[in-house]
């Protein structure tokens, strides 16, 4: 066997070893397992490490599928360092891991499948869940009409039942929602469901689409009826593929490569209007260019208008022209730039003003250009901008570097050429239509910033600081906007910035109900750490992760919020008085005999339909609770 170097991050974690060893076929025939001296000397350093690496944990990657991860090393983010290892050398990699051979196959569906009446997919009904915000203006806010669910019937839930999906470990995927039909993606499944929850105490499966070659999924699912009067959803998987469904049979369309860079990713969910399909598309060059050996950088995020009908191309806009050598970088080899601008989160179309708002994140290279961390508008007709609003400056940031890294990482740029932040615009813009009639765009920023911009000319027109915000912390997932009020859940507030003013110690981490008028906090509902009754030995990390990041959601004056550590949260949108909470971090006997267990709760995930809450537990990054559980939540007769 040739000598090994495989890098840390297998599955459909972001972080990385640099600089790991090549190891000897002597050593990697020395331990009992001929995988554990490759995962010993090239992956250990990060997944034993995972909070401070930003990569699954090993008990995480041993809950993968092996398609997983022979996906991520071959044709996923590793395959750059997949392509060390031999067959062997990676079958017996993931052996090590997941102690399976093949991947398990979905049999579990196949008995669930729906009889009858209960197979036809009735879209009739106007979509309740067309895309990440909800509705066209992304609020994240349902109606007790839409639901079958009142703030009364809020206050008091029990669980109806819970669906295992195996050899998975995150539900980060927020599903679309069509009369009774939830059409749920599940990344590490490499599938879309549709659901039935017509009755609610018995759900069935209508149909299952897999993606070709089994490439992991990664956004959330949109719906929307074409010019043509088809029904189709929409969404994107960890390979930068496309898919275009027919939602009544789930049989593709269409599907589409959308990577032009060497790291192109796609997470923002895509918007389905008649004549076009808009797509976001970020990318990870982060989590590689502290790696002397890449090429830094050379990626930066863009939006695609695409046509419904043959996914043809119709405009692009760019966040930054491509770059170009900017110095020597210590070497020989020149540091390249500008580059970064992700587009990480969903946009939201502006029909009446044309126009698209979307937000950015940091810099990965000099020069940082002027649309990273920014919030931009651009023209829904042809793709040319409108608009942007840089919210944080100089924020060139690669994982791994730090602004003041080591000599001897050669891409990594030191301060005071950055401030080395990391406050990417990751949730999604929500276009708020105020009481008294005016119109805003309300974002919010990992800094623990929440912006109001005027949406004609994106000019501020106020902004709340929470905080100084994490990378993991601030504002993360999403926002929600109902009744004049911003619904802002916080993850960690960070601590003081050099030079800048002290931390207000009545900031917490927790939800925040935020005045869209003027920015000022109305409530503040607190998240407080649980580590009694053995939570500590199930919750990683419990003292610290417990605060808020997935994104919120509101129904009929309540906002529905999921925790880090697991907890499930029911809260008066008026008040903050807490309704209701419920402990999802534990095992879960489920309707289709997989065996099901709850983690952190995180991304988007939490719905409402036919009287039932549905939520997503289990996020296996950034050392959080791995789980694979949909669970379904009934008010108590």
């Amino acid at each position: 066997m040739s000598k090994l170097a495989v890098v840390a991050a297998l599955g459909l974690g972001l972080g990385m070893a640099w600089g790991a060893q090549a190891q000897t076929d002597n050593t990697y025939n020395t331990l009992p397992h001929p995988g554990q001296a490759i995962y010993r000397a090239n992956c250990a350093a990060c997944h034993d490490n995972p909070e401070q690496t930003r990569s699954p944990a090993k008990a995480t990657l041993s809950a993968m599928s092996y398609q997983v991860i022979s996906f991520a090393l071959t044709k996923g983010k590793m395959q750059a360092q997949g392509a060390a290892l031999d067959d062997q050398g990676r079958g017996d990699l993931i052996n090590y891991l997941t102690g399976r051979t093949t991947s398990t196959l979905d049999a579990w569906s196949k008995a669930m499948m729906c009889e009858g009446a209960r197979r036809t997919v009735d879209l009739k009904p106007a979509p309740t869940v067309a895309t990440y915000g909800f509705d066209a203006r992304n609020t994240r806010t349902l109606t007790a009409k839409q639901t079958g669910l009142t703030k009364a019937k809020l206050s008091s839930l029990e669980l109806a039942w819970a669906i295992g999906f195996p050899d998975v470990t995150m539900i980060r995927s927020q599903g679309a929602v069509v009369g009774n039909t939830v059409f749920l993606p599940v990344a590490e499944a490499s599938a879309m469901y549709a659901f039935d929850v017509s009755e609610p105490a018995k759900p069935c499966v209508k149909w299952v689409y897999n993606t070709p070659g089994g490439a992991p999924l990664r956004t959330s699912a949109a719906y929307g009826t074409l010019a043509d009067g088809r029904q189709v959803l929409a969404f994107s998987g960890l390979d930068s593929t496309f898919h275009l469904v027919d939602a009544k049979t789930g049989k593709a369309l269409w599907t589409k490569n959308v990577a032009s860079y060497s790291y192109s990713l796609t997470t923002g969910t895509p918007r389905v209007l008649k004549d076009r399909i808009i797509v976001p598309v970020s990318q990870f060059e982060i989590m590689q260019a502290a790696d002397n050996k890449v090429p830094c950088c050379t990626n930066h995020g863009f939006v695609l208008s695409l046509d419904p009908v043959t996914g043809a191309q119709q405009w692009r806009y760019d966040t930054m022209p491509d770059a170009r050598p900017v110095r020597d970088r210590g070497d020989g080899q020149m540091l390249l730039g500008p580059s970064g601008a992700p587009i990480w989160n969903s946009p939201v179309v502006d029909e009446a003003r044309g126009l698209i708002y979307f937000g950015t994140g940091e810099s990965n290279s000099p020069p940082a250009h002027r649309n990273t961390d920014a919030l931009i508008a651009i023209r829904l007709k042809d793709g040319t901008e409108a608009w942007s609003h840089q919210a944080t400056s100089d924020d060139i940031f690669n994982a791994g570097c730090g602004p003041n890294p080591p000599a001897n990482r050669l891409n990594c740029v030191r301060a005071p050429e950055t401030v080395y932040r990391d406050v990417d615009f990751g949730a999604s813009l929500i276009l708020g239509r105020l009481s008294d009639g005016r119109e805003l765009v309300f974002a919010g920023q990992k800094s623990g910033t929440v912006w109001a911009l005027d949406p004609a000319t994106g000019k501020v027109v106020w902004r709340r600081d929470i905080g100084t915000g994490a990378p993991n912390g601030g504002i993360h997932w999403g926002i929600a906007f109902d009744r004049d009020t911003i619904y802002v859940p916080v993850a960690q507030v960070g601590r003081a910035l050099p030079g800048g003013d002290p931390i207000d110690p009545k900031l917490q981490p927790g939800l925040y109900a935020v005045d869209g008028r003027t920015g000022a906090i109305k409530w503040h509902y607190s998240a407080v750490p649980d580590c009694a009754n053995g939570r500590d030995k199930k919750a990683p990390r419990c003292e610290r992760l417990y605060g808020f990041s997935g994104a919120p959601t509101v129904i009929d004056g309540a906002v529905i919020q999921g925790g880090l550590d697991g907890r499930l949260y029911v809260v008066d949108a008026k008040t903050g008085q807490e309704l209701w909470k419920y402990d999802t971090l534990r095992d879960f006997p489920t309707l289709n005999g997989v065996a099901g267990k709850g983690g952190s709760i995180d991304s988007a995930s939490i719905i409402g339909v036919n009287g039932l809450v549905l939520v997503g537990s289990g996020y296996g990054m950034f050392g959080q609770a791995p789980g694979n559980v949909l669970l379904a939540f009934r008010p108590k007769p």
